[in-house]
Parts: structure tokens; C-alpha cells; sequence
């Protein structure tokens, strides 16, 4: 079978900018992604299937629903293909955590189904249909560092990052991103300010923590263990920045390294929670 990485995508600053004609929020985000993920895997069949595994899989349905097969069938249809695909979805990720999960299995599909059925798609085409599944999965499926605008379909290169570490902490809890939304309260934030590039870590998260998560505040009000989460990375040694990523409930913390992040990630793991702490993928520097 051939087999497709989708690594969790991480909100390392989130504004969100106004509202859009159509009801959406405006948005300005900062997004990397981390060295754990799920996988999809995928083999020739005569019709569609998606089989469920990983820790994980129970939160998930396996129908017609689930996003990876949704994009799978919305490929075929806007590609003409005929054949089929026997895919396997290893869910890892906590589900509906603020880490892309759901659009990065997604993204990973469709760049595994374009190995396996080489669609006559453009790559322009290829991020209209992304963007059809979510707003998240154009940037899913470049898999790398960029600033995200729009709703998501505006996609323009991150700033040069430094090695860094990164813990990755989820309570336990499930927030619906709408419900964040509408619990937001305030005036708009300005768009991010970013420089070119950072020279090291500690730089990076001292300027990113000028900046912020909108969407931070009103999780909290609707699952304070998020909080508790916040509050216990920013007391670890050596932790640079805490913050929740994307609509939550999954909280990043920054390190100055892959490997100070994985004795951090052990030293806060408690009952109930998720953890993983490592390295990010996809950026320049190949063993981030």
C-alpha cells in the first residue's frame, strides 16, 4: 500500500480580522506543523473503502461522512476517475483538538490518491477542491509553513523559522469551532506582524507573543481545562511561549529544541491527557 503522512497542523498565532459578507470570519494565522500525525494509507481496489484504525478511530465515522473519504470521492468525481481505492486512515490525532485533524487526513488523501490515480488536475485545481472540504485543507495539503488568510484559502510563505521543540498538549476535552466563534467577544484584532525571518527560538517567541489567539479566551469560558493546560506549560523550564492552537482545545508549547521538547512532554504528562513533544516538519531545515 502506499502510505501518506498528515502531520497535525498548530496555530502559532491566530487573529481574526473581521466579517465577510458571507457570514465567515476573516482570518490571519501564523501555521506550522508537528512531527506527529496520522496516517493514511491506500491500495488499488475496484470501488471506494476506508477502514478505521489507531487509538484514536472509535471518535471517528467510518461512512460517508468522514472527510477522507469525502475527499477521495470529490476527486474522482472532479477528476473523471473510475477507479477505486482500498484506504486506511491510522487516527493518532485527538479529534476535534484545534490540530487540523480532520483536514489534514483529508490533504494526506488527496496527495496519496494523486500518486495512486495520477488525476489530468491542475495544482490551482487541486487547492479549489481542497478548499470545498474545509477551510484548513489547502494549507494541510501544501504541508508546510505558511500564513494562512481568508478563510483559509490565502496562502503566502511563513517567515524562515529557527530549530525549535514543541510540546503538544490536549485535556481531554472537545470544543466545537463554532461555539468558540460565537462566544468570541471584542473589537477585531490588526493583521500579524511578521518579520522575514527569526534567528533563533527565543526571538520567535518573543515576537510571537506579541501577538496572540483570538479564539484562546472564549475556548477557555467553554473548557476551562484549557486553562490548566496553559498554565501548566508556561510554568515548565525552558518553555518559551504557551498558547492554545487553532479553536482548541490543543496547547502548544515552544522550546529551544526537539529535544528539550520530548523531556518536557514527559514531565507533563498526566492522566487523561494527550501529550507528545518532538520536532516541526516541512520547514527549511530538514531535522526540525
Amino acid at each position: 500500500m502506499l502510505e501518506q503522512f498528515a502531520p497535525a497542523k498548530v496555530n502559532l498565532a491566530l487573529h481574526v480580522l473581521g466579517h465577510r459578507e458571507d457570514g465567515y470570519h476573516r482570518l490571519d494565522s501564523l501555521v506550522v506543523f508537528a512531527g506527529v500525525g496520522d496516517r493514511v494509507r491506500a491500495a488499488p481496489a475496484a470501488t471506494l473503502s476506508l477502514t478505521l484504525t489507531g487509538p484514536r478511530s472509535a471518535a471517528l465515522p467510518a461512512g460517508a461522512e468522514n472527510l477522507v473519504l469525502r475527499a477521495a470521492e470529490r476527486l474522482a468525481a472532479t477528476a473523471g476517475v473510475r477507479d477505486g481505492a482500498r484506504l486506511v486512515l491510522d487516527k493518532q490525532l485527538p479529534v476535534a483538538s484545534g490540530i487540523g485533524g480532520g483536514s489534514t487526513d483529508a490533504a494526506a488523501a488527496l496527495r496519496l490518491l494523486a500518486r495512486l490515480w495520477r488525476p489530468a488536475l491542475t495544482p490551482d485545481a487541486m487547492r479549489r477542491l481542497a478548499l470545498g472540504l474545509g477551510a484548513d485543507v489547502p494549507v494541510c495539503l501544501a504541508a508546510r509553513p505558511a500564513r494562512m488568510g481568508g478563510i483559509g484559502e490565502v496562502l503566502t510563505p511563513a517567515p524562515d523559522l529557527p530549530p525549535c521543540g514543541m510540546v503538544l498538549i490536549n485535556p481531554g476535552v472537545a470544543v466545537a469551532t463554532p461555539a468558540v466563534f460565537a462566544a468570541r467577544q471584542g473589537a477585531f484584532s490588526p493583521p500579524l506582524d511578521l518579520p522575514p525571518a527569526w534567528p533563533d527560538a527565543a526571538t520567535m517567541a518573543r515576537d510571537l507573543g506579541r501577538a496572540g489567539n483570538d479564539l484562546e479566551a472564549p475556548a477557555i469560558t467553554l473548557a476551562p481545562a484549557i486553562g490548566a493546560v496553559l498554565a501548566a506549560l508556561g510554568a515548565w523550564p525552558g518553555c518559551l511561549l504557551a498558547r492554545m492552537s487553532g479553536s482548541g482545545a490543543t496547547c502548544f508549547g515552544l522550546f529551544d529544541s526537539p529535544a528539550s521538547a520530548r523531556t518536557a512532554a514527559a514531565g507533563l504528562a498526566r492522566p487523561g491527557w494527550w501529550c507528545w513533544g518532538g520536532g516541526l516538519v516541512g520547514a527549511a531545515g530538514a531535522a526540525y
